[in-house]
């Protein structure tokens, strides 16, 4: 066994979920043992008890307990450069995603497919591993502020210094930013405008590590007999609908917790095309079903995009607005259904604020 360890978040580490730093650090432990360290209190953070997806920052000292003979030794500093060298193509790929920046920020239309961060069976091709290739002159690595599903696509912003990336943080959690998704999903949800406010609560997953969590919708009445479910808030509008099997919606995350549109969809019996998770894999199903005869231009990718974030500049002040192209699988499903990006408005709800 190690000893105890106390671990400073350096600058060039950023800001992370602590089970996702730890396993960097030390591969060999496994989700269920760093969850085990927090449950007893033995891996703290400024001396703090923490949860496995606390969010770390650099300056923060991390107290890791003594560990297993094997994991106890960091990788070497020239093994963690070996493995975030990115190759040509991959650099001049995440440089093609962006859609906007300035000496301050940068926004990338994420696509499908791409993890935003590693983790359980990530890999170690994912944003943050691209972030040294959108450095564009500055000697510093750029920062996410946010995060989108592997498989959901769209806008997500990277600050360019530490400055910047905790103001953007700032705004996320005091709900100044304004993220607008489009989704397909089965049906059509009636009424056509509506608010979702079912709290979630991550139910275990299958693998050794947790992997393929899934998260349980519990309704607002029974939340006192679930401590450790949290609070969600989600607006919908349909936008367009082909028949009475499948339709185009707007959502608007007021929370943002972890599969928050994805679970509430599929609670309101309208899951998101293509996510297998959350019952919306059923394009093929024959009889009356929403998706019977839907045709094979339909992908079975998931069809949710973060189509547009607004947000208030934090050195400019001014009122930024960033909106992302629709991803290819979902351009031919539009095209499939009739259905025009530029036939709905940009905020469907502004009216109603």
């Amino acid at each position: 066994m190690s000893g105890v360890q106390l671990v400073k978040i350096t600058e060039a580490e950023g800001e992370s979920r602590l089970d996702r730093w730890l396993k960097k650090r030390f591969p060999q432990l496994s989700q269920i043992a760093v969850e085990k360290m927090c449950r007893k209190g033995e891996l703290r953070v400024d001396g703090g008890r923490v949860k496995a997806n606390t969010r770390i920052v650099p300056g923060q000292e991390v107290r890791i307990p003594p560990l297993p003979e094997g994991a106890a030794e960091p990788r070497r500093a020239d093994q963690r450069r070996a493995e975030t060298e990115i190759s040509d193509d991959d650099a001049e790929m995440i440089q093609s995603c962006v859609l906007w920046k300035d000496q301050h920020i940068i926004a990338l239309n994420k696509p499908p497919g791409l993890p935003s961060q590693g983790g359980s069976g990530q890999g170690m091709r994912h944003v943050d591993g691209l972030l040294d290739a959108l450095k564009f002159g500055y000697k510093d690595r750029p920062k996410m502020v946010h995060r989108l599903d592997k498989d959901t696509s769209g806008v997500l912003l990277i600050a360019r210094t530490d400055r910047v990336a905790r103001a953007l943080s700032e705004a996320f959690r005091e709900k100044t930013s304004r993220k607008i998704y489009w989704a397909a999903v089965a049906g059509v949800p009636n009424p056509k405008m509506g608010t979702v406010r079912y709290g979630l609560e991550k139910a275990p997953g299958h693998g050794r590590g947790g992997e393929g969590e899934k998260m349980v919708c519990i309704h607002p009445a029974k939340m006192k007999d679930h401590p450790e479910a949290k609070r969600a808030t989600t607006d919908y509008a349909v936008l367009d609908a082909l028949g009475t099997r499948v339709s185009w919606v707007a959502l608007v995350p007021i929370t943002g917790r972890t599969h928050q549109l994805r679970a509430h969809m599929s609670e309101l019996g309208h899951p998101i095309v293509g996510d297998g998770k959350y019952g919306g894999s059923g394009q093929e199903n024959l009889g009356d079903g929403w998706g019977a005869q839907l045709g094979g231009e339909i992908s079975r990718k998931l069809h949710l995009h973060a189509r547009q974030i607004s947000f208030d500049h934090p050195v400019t002040k001014k009122r930024i607005t960033v909106v992302a192209p629709l991803p290819a699988h979902m351009k031919r499903t539009w095209t499939a259904l009739g259905w025009h990006e530029n036939d709905v408005p940009a905020d469907p709800f502004e009216d109603l604020e």
